[in-house]
């Protein structure tokens, strides 16, 4: 589904992605793990078009995504839940999700994918007609989740979903997430700072340091190997 080979890109001249590659396949939860300024959420940036491409490749679907405007990407399916949450404080929530629905597939299926978020999340549906910016830092996680599935996506990229919240919140995001990809078998990429969580649930993962994949593998290759349980798993 999604192919990335060898992408390059910089920011005034100074390399920040050298070289990655990596791929999602139809249905799989996929992680990209790594510290603080190796370039993952720089990698989800060129994938949506936000940062440009310095060279390589980004296909979706066979699609060649780097000759794609960023605003077609969405009506591609791929949906960016960004790091921070990113909702519009000033609108309600409905208004939050009814901005994600504005891709072809979104507004087709919008009271259909309406119901299964808040079924997922029913405290969006319990707040429906509340500011956005007065939600708790959960709850604004959720409706930016929500407002990512309300685009109908393929792909979820979802950046950084537990930051800035409580372990036990952290906790409850992440069973919301993995309940919906079981549940739909939508494909998942992951940018992720709980790595044991991350590479628990996810088919394979990817290890991203100082712009370069380090290391690549499923799951259990990942958590076996010596260099994540000493970096990551505090093992």
């Amino acid at each position: 589904m999604l192919e990335i080979n060898d992408l390059r890109v910089a920011y005034g001249g100074r390399p920040v992605l050298r070289g990655v590659s990596l791929t999602v396949r139809s249905g799989e939860l996929v992680a990209v793990v790594g510290p603080n300024g190796a370039g993952k959420t720089t990698l989800f940036n060129t994938v949506s078009g936000i940062v440009p491409a310095a060279g390589g490749s980004i296909r979706f679907d066979e699609r060649d995504l780097l000759a794609v405007p960023p605003s077609e990407r969405p009506h591609l399916g791929i949906a960016h839940v960004p790091e921070g949450r990113q909702v519009f404080p000033s609108l309600s929530v409905l208004e939050n999700l009814q901005m994600g629905a504005y891709s072809a597939a979104g507004r087709t299926a919008w009271e259909e994918n309406l119901a299964r978020i808040h079924a997922w999340f029913p405290v969006l549906a319990e707040r429906s007609g509340q500011l956005a910016g007065t939600l708790s830092g959960g709850e604004q996680q959720m409706l930016a989740i929500g407002r990512g599935l309300a685009s109908a996506p393929r792909l979820l990229m979802l950046d950084e979903p537990s930051m800035g919240l409580a372990p036990a919140v952290a906790d409850d995001i992440f069973e919301r997430i993995i309940e919906i990809h079981r549940a739909t078998r939508l494909s998942v990429l992951l940018v992720e700072q709980r790595v044991a969580e991350a590479l628990n649930f996810a088919e394979r993962g990817y290890v991203l340091e100082t712009g370069r994949v380090i290391l690549e593998g499923d799951h259990d290759t990942l958590r076996d190997d010596d260099r994540i349980r000493a970096a990551y798993l505090g093992m």
